[in-house]
């Protein structure tokens, strides 16, 4: 990690890594806990693959979704790591998008306790990532990690 340009968040989820897999595998899952509540989320794209697409929209009301995120995958390793980017849409073609181009690395290790959850988030220059923290990645980030681990631990409960 280069504190200059990256900003990272940790989570223990009392859940298996297969499970917290689930959720960001399964669309149904995923719209569940991707976005803040009360904030709605609807999958359009989710194919968890290498060069395969994560399209995104949003709803405050219900009613009228409007886009939220048109991203790639550039790796995926089974219950271990995901890897994406907003700079590349879902087609492959270079965009620059608001507010901040990234590069989002999701991990997944066994912990006692369950699942050790880890984000990383790479930034091109010193500016985008301040922009990012100054909108709310700390807020923003841990609020859908917090929604992803209920998902999880509830799943891991029945």
């Amino acid at each position: 990690m280069n504190p200059d340009l990256d900003l990272a968040l940790r989570r223990i989820i009392r859940a298996p890594r297969a499970l917290v897999w689930r959720a960001w595998t399964d669309p149904s899952r995923f719209e569940k806990w991707w976005l803040p509540a009360p904030t709605l989320c609807r999958v359009d794209r989710l194919e968890v693959r290498p060069g395969g697409g994560l399209v995104t929209r949003m709803s405050d009301d219900g009613a009228e979704f409007v886009p939220h995120l048109d991203a790639s995958f550039l790796v995926v390793d089974e219950l271990e790591r995901i890897v994406f980017t907003n700079a590349i849409d879902s087609e492959w073609r270079p965009r620059n998008p608001a507010p901040v181009p990234m590069t989002a690395e999701i991990t997944l290790t066994d912990h006692p306790d369950g699942t050790e959850y880890r984000v990383l988030l790479r930034h091109g220059d010193p500016a985008a990532r301040a922009r990012h923290e100054e909108l709310g990645f700390a807020e923003g980030w841990g609020s859908v990690t917090k929604q992803l681990a209920g998902i999880a631990e509830g799943e891991a409960a029945r």
